[in-house]
């Protein structure tokens, strides 16, 4: 053999062996995970959860979302920080939540607030694209009362009244564009009826027109109206949740009480930037379902007036986009403006 021939055999020799190589390579590569996003998702959690809540302290969504809070540190196995930024009526942590990184280190806590401000305000993002939801959480009723002296029992002799003497009675608010406010116009509205919507700056004083006899109607959160309820300072008609509530049983909704199909839930819920792996949103989900299973839990959340009421993410996206449209709807025929 002559020394081309040799060396041509043994350019071929190395090119074979080169491509086995490779070829092996090849092999290694697909079965070693890359620390690529995927890793990073697998890996999560692996600092601690930020977990905005767009109200000041001491309210009931700050108040509930701390419980959850504490209960989901546990479950996910490192810390969830609660971050309360106030303002606007929960615009500015919103706006906070949709503008941070999507990687599943901040979530947003949030109340039906979220469903209503794009119908009161002009908010700085979109509520269905720049969030992804995670899960609903609970439901808290609002409860409609009279003064003991207006002479009716029930929903249904209410709306009666009102029509046989449109515009003279009057319901006492806590504030313009407030839920509860929404509510009465909701109520109002579905009912055909007509009466002065009084404004106070807050539950409270509100609460305490009526129990004064200044307004014959007060409507707001059964867990806050409850003392007075059964103090006789105040008489209940309705709650006004898709069913009874466990704190007062016995009181029918204002569905059955005499306004069918009506329906008006302050809803608890937590969504995450847009964009946020979907990977990501199902562990939370998977672990705040574990948390809605726990009688613990339950008891925790009912003792603030609030029932769990479990939705997925899928499920939660649809209601929301249905509040949204329901409340928009409300504001618009009942002419509202939020107070500034």
């Amino acid at each position: 053999m002559n020394h081309r021939l040799s060396k041509r055999i043994s350019f071929a020799q190395a090119k074979s062996a080169t491509i086995r190589i490779l070829g092996v390579l090849a092999v290694i590569a697909a079965l070693v995970p890359l620390p690529a996003a995927d890793a990073a998702v697998e890996a999560y959690p692996n600092k601690p959860v930020r977990l905005i809540i767009p109200f000041a302290p001491g309210g009931i969504t700050d108040i509930i979302g701390r419980v959850i809070a504490a209960k989901l540190s546990e479950r996910l196995g490192t810390q969830v920080v609660v971050e309360n930024r106030g303002g606007a009526g929960g615009i500015i942590g919103m706006e906070m939540a949709a503008k941070a990184k999507p990687d599943g280190y901040t979530l947003l806590f949030t109340t039906a607030a979220f469903a209503t401000n794009p119908s009161l305000y002009k908010v700085p993002f979109d509520p269905v694209k720049s969030f992804v939801p995670v899960a609903k959480a609970g439901v808290g009723v609002n409860v409609l009362t009279v003064h003991p002296g207006v002479p009716i029992n029930s929903v249904k002799e209410l709306i009666a009244l009102a029509k046989k003497q449109p515009g003279k009675l009057a319901c006492s608010a806590a504030g313009a564009g407030s839920f509860g406010h929404l509510a009465i116009e909701y109520f109002k509205s579905m009912a055909g009826v007509d009466f002065k919507t009084v404004q106070f700056k807050g539950g409270g004083p509100a609460a305490i027109d009526t129990m004064g006899g200044h307004t014959q109607i007060h409507f707001s959160a059964l867990v806050t109206t409850l003392p007075h309820i059964k103090s006789g300072k105040l008489k209940a008609l309705g709650v006004s949740g898709a069913a009874r509530s466990k704190v007062f049983p016995d009181l029918p909704t204002i569905a059955e009480s005499g306004l069918p199909g009506y329906e008006a839930s302050i809803w608890l819920g937590f969504l995450a930037p847009a964009g946020t792996p979907s990977t990501v949103v199902d562990r939370i989900h998977k672990e705040l379902a574990a948390l809605w299973a726990s009688e613990e839990t339950r008891k925790s959340l009912e003792n603030q007036g609030i029932e769990v009421d479990p939705l997925g993410p899928a499920e939660f996206g649809k209601f929301i986009e249905a509040e949204i449209a329901k409340w928009a709807k409300v504001v618009k025929e009942g002419n509202i403006k939020a107070e500034d």
